[in-house]
């Protein structure tokens, strides 16, 4: 009989060890899995922002960031967008074809409504921040600059719809990020739901 109550005793020792381990494990284990939760911060840099564009006049352009990178939003005037169409034959992808744009932007002014172009600010060659160069035929780029974003540090070309001029080394268009509008004032970066 003593046998028996030794090893129940026994098993139970072994039960209480296992469980008193194992909550021990539970426990300083959870700091090391909510580590890999991003935090509110992160979080906040991710999501979309709301950009109200009532206060900006055409031919008026905004930055705003968003996840870290600051994007452009260009209030296109009726001259800037018949611009457009003068300058096809002098880009590398007048079609945009090789863009990162979404699916459901015109592919000739680059975006949902023509009038409103929203870009990101970062040079496809090498990251640096295009600069708008909106007046027409100044001495630095040329008689025939129609106007556009102009990259400082080696000389890339974009025109009015972000497109890249070709012989000039940013390789593709500038980014359009996701986007749509709630109303006709408030524009929603990085988020395609809502009125497009």
């Amino acid at each position: 009989m003593k046998d028996i109550s030794d090893f129940t005793r026994r098993d139970f020792l072994s039960l209480s060890a296992a469980l008193t381990g194992g909550a021990g494990l539970v426990f300083t284990s959870t700091p090391f899995v909510a580590s890999f939760k991003p935090s509110a911060r992160a979080l906040a840099l991710g999501s979309p922002i709301e950009v109200d564009i009532s206060k900006v006049e055409p031919g008026a352009m905004i930055k705003v960031e968003w996840r870290g990178r600051a994007v452009m939003v260009l209030h296109r005037t009726e001259e800037m967008l018949t611009k457009l169409s003068i300058v096809d034959s002098l880009l590398a992808d007048p079609d945009s074809q090789q863009s990162e744009q979404p699916t459901y932007v015109d592919s000739n002014h680059r975006s949902i409504k023509p009038e409103i172009l929203v870009v990101e600010a970062v040079c496809t060659h090498l990251g640096c921040v295009p600069i708008p160069r909106f007046d027409v035929g100044p001495s630095d780029l040329g008689s025939e600059w129609p106007g556009g974003f102009y990259c400082p540090c080696h000389g890339s070309k974009f025109d009015l719809a972000g497109r890249v001029y070709s012989g000039v080394p940013a390789p593709t268009n500038l980014k359009v990020p996701p986007y749509s509008f709630i109303d006709n004032n408030i524009l929603v970066v990085g988020s395609e739901e809502g009125l497009v």
